[in-house]
């Protein structure tokens, strides 16, 4: 799984993998088991690409097509229990139950093309907006009209639609392009669309599908409130229209659903789709049919926008990492859900509590911390009776009914610290006013001072509030998934840091994990639909940029410094690596005028393909007869026109080339600035651009060279600076960069 039950902001992910895919937040609670499937074990779900039929025929034609390759139907068979779904959009193709010896028979059908078994894909805010230099009434929000006339679409668990986040006051009919329909309890100018392709009902009973909605484009919604955290609720862009698609189940996603929703997402006209699902490793682009569907729509102007994965923080543990989508990962805000635990010997430790008492417990209790008992395992509850029990915090629900069960059994109270991979990032639960949750640091301070025999161990608890303002942020959350890209080592991935620890949003009014109206959960999930908000302020106020003009807004105007001036920081508080954060933290007032944009159009990207995969991958993933790899130059993943520059560790001379586009003042002038250590020479020509109008393109190459040492990965940065504008790209030089990708190594 993906995310995690308990924050602020608004943002979604999607990935997919050949591995079970899953919803990117993190849910502790355990998932249902799964019915059994009352079919022939023989028969699995096929997903077929095949040729598009001879003639530009419509949708009857295309589906006419795609039965014709499926074999003769059993007595007492319907055509509908074979063909699940037919696709036109994504690519031309079908989903079908079929047998091993059925599939061999299609496979030999004139105009077949590949098929891959259908997968699982997993599921991997009041103050986020604020967090992010948006307020309401001025600045860049009002400037973008708060996205309205955009639509953001999701795939996810649908939506509960009569949540007053999706409330359409102040919201203006949908645009005459919009071409779908909504079936939903209740639709309007803010849920324009929603539908199904698991079942006939697009309300949401996981939860997570509302979250994210309401993260990138929820209304305005004052009172907002779950546990302390309070404030007027809002999407990141509450002006924006949401078309919802439903493709996910009981926190599973079926990659043939999700296709389906894809598909009719690019029909319909999103302009922005919000993917909040992946899976748990990378596979390559041409056997990778979500990755292929994407590209579909990014073709035809569609930004998808998706999560990076919540295995972190496991090297190369990326996902949804193709170059023509946004992958975002996922840090902290500087709020805080303060709670002081007070011990004995005069030390006060700052911990969170989502749950709190207005007024501080005056009286101290014991402290008990067993080893053998370290996860709250206590089958004798009568020992805990009176006191403060502290154990190493899990995301389990078998912990959750524990800590429960010692509240019930008379304990005063239980701390919670994380564990050494979570550090300083504390993904909250919500419990009584009894659970406190600490860091691994103050962890050991507890446990020392628990285990200490010179004194009697005491502690009490006192209760903050919300505390805003807290310092360092943003933070690297433990669980998001780091880069580099095993698939393209050359393109540096994650693209974006993005809010996704202990998120406020909208929630159904009861689901199996939570009840509403607001929930707070993490994940990489609820990073995605915040990036997605901003893409929608961004195509609001740039109707014509292309999806890659606004990629590099964002990334080009990131920030790579935290609240206090340093380095942002990971889990651990030790400086982030690029592979943790991107480019740096979303900076959505900056993203707006970004001076210069590296832009990548279909034959961009078609070339990287040819270099990648050769004329086979071609043709699966771009689909597109006028373009072939004999007419198309060759373009290796480190020369393509991206907005970050990564580059191979070598003592001699390497180049790269970009192009830049001037989408700010027609006359204007850029001075190049590069940061690097003594280790790494770089070298910019030509050092000055100078543009006379705007869409003017420049083209510049940087050329590097490093002392080889023990050094893995080297960090520096490219800034073309004019007298409004610093355009920013990191410059990566890594071990792992050199010679071809690791993808023509993978069978």
């Amino acid at each position: 799984m993906a995310s995690f039950p308990n924050f602020l902001p608004p943002l979604v992910l999607l990935a997919t993998l050949f591995s079970t895919p899953a919803l990117c937040y993190i849910n502790p609670s355990t998932a249902r088991p799964q019915q059994n499937v009352a079919e022939p074990s023989a028969y699995r779900t096929y997903i077929v690409l095949v040729e598009p039929p001879s003639s530009d025929a419509g949708e009857d034609a295309h589906r006419r097509w795609h039965e014709s390759f499926l074999p003769s139907l059993h007595a007492g068979e319907s055509i509908e229990s074979r063909l699940l779904h037919s696709y036109t959009e994504v690519f031309s193709g079908f989903t079908a139950r079929l047998t091993k010896a059925e599939l061999d028979s299609v496979a030999k059908k004139p105009g077949f093309l590949r098929a891959f078994p259908d997968r699982k894909l997993q599921l991997m805010t009041t103050h986020t907006p604020a967090f992010l230099g948006l307020r309401n009434g001025t600045g860049f929000w009002s400037e973008a009209r708060y996205g309205k006339g955009v639509i953001v679409g999701l795939l996810d668990t649908g939506i509960h639609a009569t949540h007053p986040s999706f409330d359409d006051h102040g919201i203006p009919p949908p645009p005459p392009r919009w071409k779908g329909s909504c079936k939903a309890a209740r639709c309007n100018n803010k849920l324009i669309g929603a539908k199904s392709f698991v079942g006939d009902d697009s309300g949401d009973e996981v939860g997570h599908g509302t979250h994210t909605s309401s993260t990138a484009a929820g209304n305005f919604v004052p009172g907002a409130y779950h546990g302390v955290g309070t404030g007027t609720a809002a999407g990141i862009a509450p002006g924006a229209h949401v078309a919802m698609y439903k493709v996910c189940a009981d926190n599973q996603c079926d990659e043939s659903a999700i296709l389906a929703g894809l598909d009719a997402a690019i029909k319909d006209g999103v302009d922005v789709l919000s993917i909040s699902l992946g899976g748990n490793t990378g596979t390559r682009f041409d056997q990778d049919p979500m990755a292929i569907g994407a590209f579909s729509a990014v073709s035809k102007g569609v930004l998808v926008v998706c999560a990076a994965g919540n295995n972190g923080p496991t090297p190369a543990s990326i996902t949804n990492d193709a170059p023509w989508l946004l992958t975002v990962a996922a840090g902290t805000v500087d709020r805080s859900f303060g709670a002081e635990v007070r011990l004995g010997n005069g030390k006060r430790i700052h911990g969170e509590a989502l749950t709190q008492e207005a007024k501080p417990r005056s009286k101290s209790y014991p402290i008990l911390f067993s080893e053998a008992r370290r996860y709250c395992e206590y089958g004798d509850e009568n020992s805990v009776a009176g006191k403060i029990i502290v154990c190493e915090a899990t995301v389990s629900e078998f912990q959750k009914s524990q800590v429960r069960s010692l509240i019930g059994a008379g304990a005063a109270g239980v701390v919670l610290f994380n564990d050494d991979t979570s550090g300083y990032t504390t993904l909250l639960r919500d419990y009584n006013s009894t659970v406190v949750q600490v860091t691994a640091a103050d962890g050991a301070i507890l446990t020392s001072y628990a285990a200490s025999s010179e004194t009697r161990s005491l502690a009490a608890f006192n209760y903050n509030n919300t505390l805003l303002g807290i310092r360092p942020a943003p933070v690297v959350s433990w669980f998001s998934s780091r880069g580099p890209s095993f698939i393209i080592p050359g393109v540096l991935k994650p693209d974006i840091l993005a809010p996704g620890l202990n998120i406020l949003a909208a929630w159904p009014p009861k689901t199996d994990s939570a009840s509403g109206p607001f929930n707070i959960i993490s994940g990489t999930s609820m990073a995605t639909p915040h990036i997605s908000g901003v893409a929608a302020l961004l195509k609001s106020i740039h109707p014509s940029w292309s999806p890659a003009a606004i990629k590099s807004a964002i990334l080009t105007t990131s920030d790579m410094v935290n609240s206090t001036g340093g380095s942002i920081l990971d889990q651990h508080h030790t400086k982030a690596s690029v592979y943790d954060t991107g480019a740096g933290h979303v900076n959505v007032t900056r993203a707006a005028d970004p001076g210069l944009v590296y832009d990548l159009g279909i034959t961009d990207y078609a070339g990287y393909i040819c270099w990648l995969l050769g004329n086979d991958g071609l043709a699966t993933i771009v689909r597109n007869s006028s373009l072939t790899c004999t007419k198309l130059p060759k373009i290796e993943d480190v020369q393509l026109n991206y907005p970050t520059i990564t580059m191979p560790m070598t003592s001699t001379p390497f180049t790269v080339n970009r192009t830049v586009t001037n989408v700010g003042p027609a006359t204007s002038t850029y001075t190049a600035k590069v940061d690097a250590p003594k280790s790494l020479v770089v070298r910019v020509f030509p050092e000055t651009l100078t543009f006379s109008k705007a869409g003017e393109k420049k083209t510049f190459s940087v050329t590097v060279s490093s002392r080889i040492g023990k050094e893995v990965l080297i960090e520096g940065s490219l800034r073309w600076v004019s007298e409004r504008h610093v355009v920013r790209s990191p410059i990566v030089v890594s071990a792992g960069a050199a010679g071809r990708s690791l993808v023509k190594n993978i069978t």
